[in-house]
């Protein structure tokens, strides 16, 4: 075990202080609500000097109004309601969990997740780690508990470091969480906070999941490579020969069929998406546009709902071969408990759907958002260096909000506003927002999933300390966040699209 009375360097004291004032913060909920209260107090303070901001889309001038006065307290009282039923996120994300939650629920991801690494070709193993830990997320917060020890396993099982493959795993699941190749519960949850967000600007716009698809798709080839050379050069090297006992895990019981689970998800998938896609090449399809064309198109329109079909879909077609699912009534279930788990977000959104309406219905956002754009513009920090100081911010906040919803409920309605004014499409913010968010997690201190994983090290090593997680974990955090801001850097100046008709700039977005 490591000394106690070993003196601090200071990264390590740093550490310290962050910590314990991240400690002093409340929870999302409580910081919500004295957020809404403390934009009521200032919307209250604005009006006393008559401020007021010219809308850049209409020219209307526009008052702050304040939620301290007779309009203000109806206000608050008859939207509250629907400032919760209608929040953009809210039905989106429990639609998708309906799905998701029903293919993680028979078992269908982690059989899959499992066999993905466990079957790797010896030579592809770290790469396999760090690719299915990105792709977990699909999973979500379940790939941080899944598979880094999995991957702690299989190197131990091939006679290298376990913590060099447990590393790996956590780096791909945590840093690299917000990329995959596919549309996953986080590409709609924060385009729905980006829509609300960009619509104190722009009524009429609305920020689709699909929106930093392609953005994410390079992301994970990029994120696999990196991590999987930052393994095999760098961390196992300075690991050194794994001299301890090691443990094997213990022995989980496989669903009966689950390899033929697999097989019917996995043709059910198939040919699911070849329907889509017939139906997509239909002469007047209604899944196109007037011209023939998917950008924009009823088809990215529709894009949540497609993929809650193809994930209940496969999910049945596992749960029914494995005999997890024997009648309607257990899918039912299974969708239920899914959306149990979900509770805290629920509860989450309430405080944060009235955060933004009060934001919103004072012009505060607007007046922050115009005046903010201005000083930027006069004091000439508008180009990439303004994007690249965003996305550092923001890394730093993470040190003390560690909710990714939570922040980006926080920043959205402050710096989407203001970047659109600067000529910047919502989509770039959200992708800077979420490359600075995921990448710097796994050194987070308050990361919830650190006790965990620190936990697993101690498996492996009895005398590991919080140093040796940092240690492990903080290349990847950096290495990530490099080269992630070297890849927006290069959509920025290239004008590559972010995803179907949306690139670096509002002009740009196809309509």
């Amino acid at each position: 075990m490591t000394d106690k009375t070993e003196k601090k360097g200071v990264f390590q004291k740093f550490l310290d202080v962050v910590e314990r004032v991240g400690n002093k913060l409340p929870d999302p909920f409580a910081l919500f609500i004295g957020l809404a209260f403390l934009i009521i107090v200032i919307s209250w303070a604005f009006s006393l000097f008559d401020a007021s901001v010219i809308h850049p889309g209409n020219g209307e001038e526009l008052p702050i109004n304040s939620l301290i006065s007779g309009e203000g307290l109806q206000f608050i009282l008859t939207s509250m309601l629907d400032n919760f039923t209608g929040f953009a996120p809210l039905g989106l994300v429990l639609s998708m969990m309906l799905g998701i939650g029903l293919a993680e629920k028979v078992g269908l991801l982690d059989y899959a997740i499992r066999k993905t690494i466990l079957k790797s070709p010896p030579f592809l193993v770290t790469y396999t780690v760090v690719f299915v830990g990105i792709m977990g997320n699909l999973a979500s917060d379940a790939a941080a508990v899944i598979i880094p020890p999995l991957g702690a396993l299989v190197f131990y099982k091939l006679g290298r470091h376990p913590l060099a493959g447990l590393a790996a795993g956590f780096a791909g699941a945590g840093a690299g969480f917000t990329a995959n190749l596919f549309i996953a519960g986080t590409d709609v949850l924060l385009s729905g906070i980006s829509t609300e967000a960009a619509r104190l600007i722009d009524d009429t716009i609305v920020i689709t999941p699909v929106d930093n698809w392609y953005f994410n798709i390079i992301s994970v080839f990029m994120l696999t490579i990196i991590g999987g050379l930052l393994t095999s050069r760098f961390v196992e090297p300075r690991l050194g020969e794994y001299k301890g006992e090691g443990i094997e895990e213990e022995d989980s019981e496989e669903l009966p069929n689950a390899k033929k689970g697999l097989i019917a998800a996995i043709v059910t998938g198939v040919v699911y998406w070849a329907v889509i896609i017939a139906v997509i090449l239909l002469p007047n399809s209604p899944l196109t546009n007037e011209e023939g064309g998917i950008i924009p198109s009823p088809f990215i329109d529709g894009i949540v709902p497609i993929i809650l079909i193809f994930f209940i879909l496969i999910g049945i077609a596992f749960g029914i071969t494995t005999g997890k699912i024997k009648s309607t009534k257990d899918a039912t279930y299974y969708m239920t408990e899914s959306i149990k788990d979900m509770a805290g977000y629920i509860v989450l959104v309430f405080a944060i759907a009235q955060f933004i309406a009060y934001f919103n219905w004072s012009n505060l956002g607007t007046w922050l958002a115009v005046n903010g754009a201005e000083f930027l513009e006069s004091v000439e920090f508008t180009g990439i260096g303004l994007i690249i100081g965003y996305v550092i911010f923001t890394a730093l906040m993470n040190f003390l909000i560690t909710s990714g919803s939570a922040k980006w409920a926080i920043e959205a309605p402050i710096f989407v506003p203001m970047f659109m004014q600067l000529g910047y499409d919502p989509a770039f913010t959200q992708a800077a927002y979420r490359i600075a968010d995921s990448s710097v997690n796994i050194i987070t201190p308050l990361f919830p999933y650190m006790v965990i994983i620190l936990a697993f090290i101690k498996r492996y090593d009895k005398n590991a300390s919080i140093g040796t997680y940092m240690s492990l974990m903080l290349p990847y955090s950096l290495v990530f966040l490099l080269a992630w801001i070297i890849l927006l850097v290069v959509f920025y100046f290239t004008g590559l699209p972010l995803g179907p008709g949306v690139s670096t700039f509002l002009e740009d977005r196809v309509q």
